[in-house]
C-alpha cells in the first residue's frame, strides 16, 4: 500500500468522513474569514437561489410527447359503394323535405396531431347542401364533409328501411 492511501486505525483521519480537527488545521487561513457579498451585484434572495437547484424537465415536451403517443385514436371505416349509395339516397331525401326535418350525422373527424382520428355525431336541421365542397351546412352553422359521413338517421327515412 502506498503512502497517499488512507488507512484506518487509530489516530488516523478519513477525509472523506469530515474529520473537524483536521478540517480547521488544512482551512485554519480560510477557516473564520467572513461571507464574501458582491459590491457589485445585488444579493439574490432565498427563492431565487433555491430555485437554482431545483429539478428540471431536461427534455422539454418529453411528456408531451409521451401522452400524445398514449392517446387513442380510430381509424377511417371505409365505405363499399352500396353504402354510398345509400347515404346519397338519405341525403337526397331530406333534402327534397321542407322544411328540412331533423337529421342526425355520424361522420369521421381527423386528428390534427396524428393519422386516424374519431367518429363524431352531430344533429340538426340541413340549410344547404355545398355542390362545390360537398358538405352539409346545419343550421347552426357547423360543416359536415359527405365524404366523411358514415351514417344519416332521421325519423323521415322510417318507411325506407
Amino acid at each position: 500500500m502506498n503512502k497517499q492511501e488512507n488507512v484506518k486505525g487509530p489516530g488516523k483521519s478519513d477525509p472523506l468522513r469530515g474529520d473537524t480537527r483536521d478540517a480547521r488545521i488544512r482551512y485554519a487561513d480560510i477557516i473564520d474569514r467572513p461571507h464574501h457579498v458582491s459590491a457589485k451585484r445585488p444579493q439574490m434572495d432565498r427563492l431565487s437561489r433555491a430555485a437554482q437547484f431545483s429539478p428540471f424537465a431536461a427534455l422539454t415536451g418529453y411528456d408531451d410527447l409521451i401522452r400524445e403517443s398514449e392517446r387513442d385514436v380510430g381509424s377511417r371505416i371505409e365505405l363499399d359503394e352500396d353504402r354510398k349509395a345509400q347515404l346519397n339516397d338519405r341525403l337526397a331525401r331530406l333534402l327534397a323535405e321542407s322544411p328540412a326535418p331533423e337529421a342526425a350525422f355520424t361522420y369521421f373527424v381527423p386528428d390534427e396531431k396524428k393519422e386516424g382520428g374519431e367518429y363524431v355525431s352531430a344533429a340538426g336541421r340541413i340549410a344547404r347542401f355545398d355542390q362545390q365542397s360537398r358538405s352539409i351546412i346545419l343550421a347552426d352553422g357547423r360543416t359536415i364533409p359527405m365524404q366523411e359521413v358514415i351514417a344519416i338517421d332521421s325519423p323521415v327515412f322510417s318507411d325506407m328501411n
